[in-house]
């Protein structure tokens, strides 16, 4: 094992599959010159040259477009957005072109081209740089969606997500860059679809995913000194679920609670719930506990930020809450 930021994690999957296979390239603002916004593709321009990492103009639509149509022809491109929240300029490519192109063309075109970059909040950024698009993406057929948590998941599943045959939407986060983790030596891969249990516990299932995850942790630090055990399960992908992992927990817990960074209303909580209740609900002591942002746009005052983001006293709610205590 080596310890690396999560930025460093996710500029080795890309380097190293650009090494393995000549048809992967990387293509967006601000990833060659200046070694991405986010210093997450550092050093690749001077490895791979300018045909291979691409510098774009501000035309999200535009470059979106131009990967879908090379991944057809024979290409495998790695798309980076500033932000998700610049992903609506492209939108039209990811939804009617990258994930439908399969089914209408009959199978002669396949689309293996991966979309990634920051999503959520990332402090005051405003209504418009900070928000979760996890469940709009996850509800196009065609698309898989990835969120991963800390530098270990996001270089396995990246370089699995690179490989895939599909289109993936890879979703990070910019306050997570910086996080340092331990990351296994060499190469390895972890397989689209398959949720981790961070933690084992006895008394309650906590999903999440992505950099809220952090605080999930945090509650079960504390609630484990009032001697509540907690059960915490990383997603990691979010399309395709794996349900297996969620009933597995929460038939052995019988309660569940999901810590979400998104809007309340039609989110990857609630698919989860209908599931569940579907498929365990003997089980179930307390009905499920739900925990998303404030239905508002995300505001710009730290104060109200603070209100509106969900954070670890939210979840010790939560979990009391069904635990009747």
């Amino acid at each position: 094992m080596k310890t690396i930021q999560f930025r460093e994690a996710i500029c080795e999957a890309m380097s190293e599959e650009m090494r393995r296979d000549e048809s992967i390239y990387l293509m967006g603002e601000e990833v060659a010159e200046y070694n991405g916004a986010y210093k997450a593709s550092k050093g690749m321009l001077d490895e791979f040259g300018a045909d291979r990492v691409i510098d774009t103009p501000i035309s999200e639509l535009g470059f979106a477009g131009i990967g879908v149509g090379s991944a057809m022809n024979g290409n495998r491109p790695i798309i980076e957005f500033m932000t998700f929240n610049f992903a609506l300029v492209g939108i039209d490519q990811i939804i009617n072109n990258a994930a439908k192109i399969r089914q209408m063309s009959g199978g002669q075109f396949n689309c293996p081209i991966v979309f990634r970059g920051p999503t959520g909040s990332a402090g005051q950024l405003g209504a418009t740089h900070s928000q979760a698009f996890e469940s709009w993406f996850a509800n196009c057929p065609g698309l898989k969606v990835i969120v991963p948590s800390n530098p270990a998941d996001a270089k396995g599943l990246l370089k699995a997500a690179i490989r895939d045959n599909d289109p993936v939407i890879f979703m990070e986060s910019e306050q997570m860059y910086g996080d340092k983790g331990e990351v296994p030596e060499g190469d390895y891969i972890i397989p689209i679809g398959v949720a981790d249990v961070k933690r084992e516990g006895t008394d309650v299932t906590i999903i999440s995913f992505g950099k809220i995850i952090k605080e999930a942790y945090k509650a079960a630090d504390e609630l484990a000194k009032e001697g509540i055990s907690c059960e915490i399960i990383d997603l990691r992908t979010v399309k395709p679920l794996d349900y297996e992992a969620i009933l597995k927990s929460v038939k052995k817990t019988n309660r569940m609670v999901i810590l979400e960074e998104a809007w309340p209303y039609g989110n990857v909580a609630s698919e989860i719930i209908y599931h569940v209740q579907s498929n365990a609900f003997d089980y179930l002591d307390a009905p499920i506990e739900k925990i998303n942002t404030a239905d508002t746009p995300a505001p710009y005052s730290p104060v109200l930020l603070a209100e509106w983001l969900p954070n670890y006293e939210d979840v010790i709610k939560s979990v009391k809450k069904v635990m009747y205590k």
